[in-house]
């Protein structure tokens, strides 16, 4: 427990949170962070770490805003989290193949417009997929990161600047003051605060409602949604680039699995897995790489993303608690929204000129 009060407490331990903590401990203010289970054990350990929102150019603007900034954020954050940690979170520029284009106009002004290499995709890619193509684009610079080792990666790069864990805590309610939270209370104490972010993914808007019942605005429009993902245990090189294909992707990993991903559920908070979505994924991954027969499919689960309407997270303070900030609602897109997103965050917090204009990600703007 804290014996002194940090300037920030951030409520949630996902990848938006750890990353945001680390932005403020960069900055040079004391952080302290609290998760109700472990650190990274929702969305962030479940999701496949592809470092690209999926058809961006079918998405709002404000997505990608974040995206463009994070690519250009990532190298470095590798870098260091490697360095510091000793554990590799394995970012991997395998390129991306998007198989059908139909709006190839739109993709490809996209590409211009955030400077992202595109090309036609070879023949020779296409040739080891089942499929039919519709103008296919290759993006040969995309990455995708090992997302439980960028998890374990950046809990061990917080401990390392010594910035205070706090695990199985659950945060049950708070002390408003002068429109302030003064002090938070959880399973292990009360303790007062300073700033306070929630980053608690699919479970913030929950959260806020338990908090601030006597408040206006005292919830947020971030639904659970869950997605299950498959993994074949194959040899490294099999598949040597992502490939996206309608609704469903493969991933390669360095060490030769291939994850398969993902369904998009509304059933609430139920991180059950289906035989339903197995085979679904399963008869995917076979029609498109009909190789994988010849491996085994040797894992299946799922995680609860934070949804909301158009996929735009909130990262913004509260407009009635002056202390009291949010962010969070990133849907299928934390990996690569959050460094961008942390940025903001801590921009925001302690009145920096931001680089990414902060107003679609208000609380009163359409998410």
């Amino acid at each position: 427990m804290m014996t002194t009060t940090p300037d920030i407490t951030i409520i949630g331990g996902g990848v938006i949170g750890m990353l945001t903590a680390r932005a403020f401990n960069n900055a040079g203010v004391t952080v302290s962070i609290i998760d109700k289970s472990q650190l990274g054990q929702e969305s962030s350990w479940a999701g496949g770490g592809i470092l690209l929102p999926l058809y961006p150019w079918r998405q709002a603007d404000a997505i990608s805003y974040l995206a463009a900034h994070s690519l250009t954020l990532y190298p470095t954050l590798a870098e260091q989290l490697l360095s510091n940690t000793g554990i590799d979170p394995e970012l991997t520029r395998s390129g991306m193949l998007i198989t059908d284009n139909p709006d190839a106009d739109k993709a490809l002004a996209w590409c211009q417009q955030y400077n992202i290499n595109h090309q036609a995709a070879a023949l020779a890619q296409l040739k080891q997929l089942h499929r039919l193509c519709i103008q296919p684009l290759w993006l040969p610079e995309i990455c995708h990161i090992r997302n439980p080792r960028l998890v374990k990666a950046l809990r061990q790069d917080l401990c390392n600047r010594k910035i205070a864990i706090e695990e199985h805590t659950e945060v049950t309610g708070v002390r408003v003051a002068d429109n302030r939270i003064s002090a938070i209370k959880t399973n292990h104490g009360e303790r007062t605060v300073g700033e306070v972010i929630i980053a608690s993914g699919a479970w913030t808007g929950t959260l806020l409602q338990q908090l601030l019942h006597g408040l206006s605005i005292n919830s947020l429009a971030i639904a659970p949604v869950r997605g299950q993902m498959l993994l074949y245990d194959t040899e490294p090189g099999l598949l040597t680039s992502m490939v996206l294909a309608g609704d469903s992707y493969l991933i390669p990993r360095r060490d030769g699995k291939i994850l398969v991903g993902s369904t998009v559920e509304h059933v609430g908070f139920d991180k059950t897995t289906t035989e339903q979505a197995k085979t679904t994924l399963n008869e995917f991954a076979l029609s498109v790489f009909p190789t994988l027969e010849r491996y085994p499919l040797i894992k299946q689960w799922a995680g609860l993303r934070p949804g909301t309407q158009q996929g735009i997270p909130y990262i913004t303070r509260h407009p009635e608690l002056t202390n009291l900030s949010i962010n969070a609602g990133h849907f299928r897109n934390g990996l690569i929204l959050g460094p961008a997103s942390a940025e903001l965050m801590t921009d925001i917090v302690l009145a920096n000129t931001p680089h990414i204009n902060p107003e679609p990600y208000h609380i009163t703007s359409p998410h």
